[in-house]
């Protein structure tokens, strides 16, 4: 299982920060995240869902440990989804909680990302 850290500053505790850890599983790019998602952290999740040397690249974006989430990050997801989509690939959303899956229905982006309730679930469809 190959691992790759895209981190700002490194700690995803400290206000405003997003942390992304990716792992690879059969042939599953795992992109976990830790933090707030906004205007601020948007380009490091923009990078971290980039992989432009991969064919047929398949994503789940791990939420479960996303706290907060605005329309920089809505905007990022739909991006990293076209271009997923449009190389042959696809982007799966797994576990976001509450107050982010709210964010994520309110704007529909659940009609166009397929959202799942856990990593095995998103992992599996």
């Amino acid at each position: 299982m190959a691992e790759r850290e895209v981190t700002e500053s490194g700690a995803a505790d400290q206000a405003g920060r997003l942390s992304v850890v990716t792992t690879a599983t059969d042939n599953i790019h795992v992109v976990s995240l830790a933090g707030e998602i906004d205007h601020a952290t948007s380009d490091t999740l923009r990078q971290a869902l980039a992989f432009p040397d991969t064919p047929c690249p398949r994503v789940v974006a791990d939420m479960r440990q996303v706290t907060f989430m605005d329309s920089s990050g809505i905007n990022v997801l739909i991006t990293a989804h076209h271009a997923l989509a449009g190389d042959g690939g696809w982007l799966r959303l797994a576990g976001p909680a509450t107050l982010v899956m709210r964010t994520i229905s309110i704007v529909g982006l659940d009609t166009v990302i397929d959202c799942h309730d856990t990593l095995a679930q998103a992992l599996n469809a």
